[in-house]
């Protein structure tokens, strides 16, 4: 293996962490437990439902997230946090974004000191306006906490479909003198198997920022699909949404670069491609005409993207960024506007430069009677 940079050979072994607990037993927790433990870790699943710890103990499966998915059998559940983090070297915490602090604050008195913790949960706390990983580090001072997110569906996963994900801590000196030794790199390898494919950045502003803007955009996509509209579409949208997510990241100190990698733009592909994901599919019925309260069969689902509209759009605001499709997005879910009308008003935006650094807009010359009509076949 060649050293990009310099073109010399190289060969740098990190260790895996052996122990590894895993917070939240939903389908992504789940999955990620399951690659552990394929990964060679004793990996141990903690969840609050009994009935699904018990599945996964006795049938090796989690029938109520990923039923008819044989789980490895070296994969161990349990509804005692404490005992799950009693001997962990790492952590893992993927439970809804919502639930972090709660999830964190109870970690606090049995984690062993200096174990690192990977957040796994996508958003933006409403009342602090922090990211996932900040929430975690005010409960959890002392612990490395970094972040992993990319493309994946828990589904795919666990089938061993060839998945890729980004895995960021913070990186000290010591870090890059010695990247194999890392927290970042041992997190890493610990996830990385045949199948399952982990890279290493220090950038979680960016990579926490992308899996947060993504699930709204998903939500944009899914409502221009439900209303009969097709790939043109989604194309503009995903693009137009990454360079959203380039913004906020980068004014909060994120790399624009990592917005175009698996973090950013990965996840957003993906999720804005398939009704797999809770945002897309809740999107969709809403374009459909489906009143939110009916869609899922009715049924109460949590869809990150609906919490995130509002939380990632306070952000912005507080921030001065403009987020147009994000804002779209917020009106339609929080503040009653009509989607046929949002959509349209943002079709008929003023005109800008695609670079940002030209800085320069001018009136849409679409007509009154153009713009009406869009709005009507969205309606």
């Amino acid at each position: 293996m060649l050293n990009a940079a310099a073109g010399a050979p190289f060969s740098y072994d990190a260790a895996p962490y052996r122990r590894i607990a895993v917070l939240g037993a939903g389908a992504w927790g789940t999955a990620l437990a399951a690659t552990a433990s394929r990964a060679g870790a004793e990996a141990t699943l903690w969840g609050r439902a009994a009935d699904v710890v018990k599945d996964i103990e006795e049938r090796h499966v989690n029938g109520r997230y990923l039923e008819g998915i044989p789980l490895p059998e070296t994969l161990r559940a349990t509804t005692a946090m404490a005992a799950a983090l009693a001997t962990a070297d790492a952590a893992m915490i993927v439970v809804p974004s919502a639930s972090v602090r709660e999830i964190a604050r109870g970690m606090a008195g049995a984690l062993r000191p200096g174990v690192p913790v990977a957040v796994c949960a996508k958003g933006i706390e409403a009342e602090t306006g922090l990211l996932m990983t900040q929430v975690a580090e005010q409960e959890l001072p002392g612990h490395p906490v970094g972040v992993v997110s990319g493309p994946t569906f828990a589904r795919e996963t666990v089938l061993n479909h060839p998945t890729a994900a980004t895995v960021a801590f913070p990186f000290a000196y010591a870090d890059r003198l010695a990247p194999q030794s890392s927290v970042a790199a041992r997190f890493a390898v610990s996830l990385t198997t045949g199948s399952f494919r982990a890279y290493v950045s220090d950038d979680l502003v960016g990579v926490e920022i992308g899996g947060a803007v993504k699930n709204v955009i998903a939500i944009a996509c899914g409502m221009m699909a439900g209303a009969g509209f097709a790939e043109n579409t989604r194309a503009a949208l995903i693009t137009r949404g990454v360079d959203e997510m380039k913004a906020l990241a980068e004014v909060l100190g994120g790399r624009r670069e990592t917005v175009t990698g698996l973090s950013g733009i990965g996840d957003l592909a993906l999720t804005c491609s398939s009704t797999t994901s809770r945002n897309m599919s809740l999107g969709r019925q809403l374009g459909e005409g489906v009143p939110r309260a009916a869609c899922f069969g009715g049924t109460p689902v949590v869809v990150e993207g609906e919490h995130n509209a509002r939380t990632v759009t306070d952000l912005a605001r507080r921030l001065g960024v403009t987020m147009p499709i994000c804002e779209t997005v917020r009106a339609i879910l929080h503040d009653g506007a009509g989607i046929g009308v949002s959509f349209a008003a943002l079709w008929a935006r003023p005109i800008e430069a695609e670079p940002r650094m030209m800085d320069v807009a001018f009136r849409h010359p679409a007509s009154e009677e153009d713009i009406a009509t869009l709005a009507e076949r969205m309606s």
